[in-house]
């Protein structure tokens, strides 16, 4: 389930502010949101796997309380991370 190192180290070069930057919100919401599609895909195929969905709802709770403290701090880098991610501003 977890993501594999040349994935992570691929979004973290593509949404970071620096070099190895992975404290960031950007790259942090971007590893959230790549955890959630694949594990989204893995419980299509797996629909009682409900150990997984709990924590599905944990990552996407922990990735809007990011998301919310980052729409308010910048909110210009807010919107173009969401427009690239391709996620809904619901917050």
């Amino acid at each position: 389930m977890a993501l594999d190192q040349a994935k992570k180290q691929e979004i973290v070069a593509k949404y970071g502010r620096k070099e190895n930057d992975t404290g960031s919100s950007e790259v942090q919401i971007a590893l959230l949101t790549a955890r959630i599609s694949e594990l989204t895909e893995h419980l299509k195929i797996f629909k009682k796997d409900h150990a997984s969905r709990l924590g599905l709802l944990k990552l996407v709770g922990q990735r809007r309380r990011l998301m919310k403290y980052f729409k308010r701090t910048n909110k210009d880098a807010y919107i173009k991370l969401v427009a690239d991610l391709g996620i809904r501003d619901n917050i």
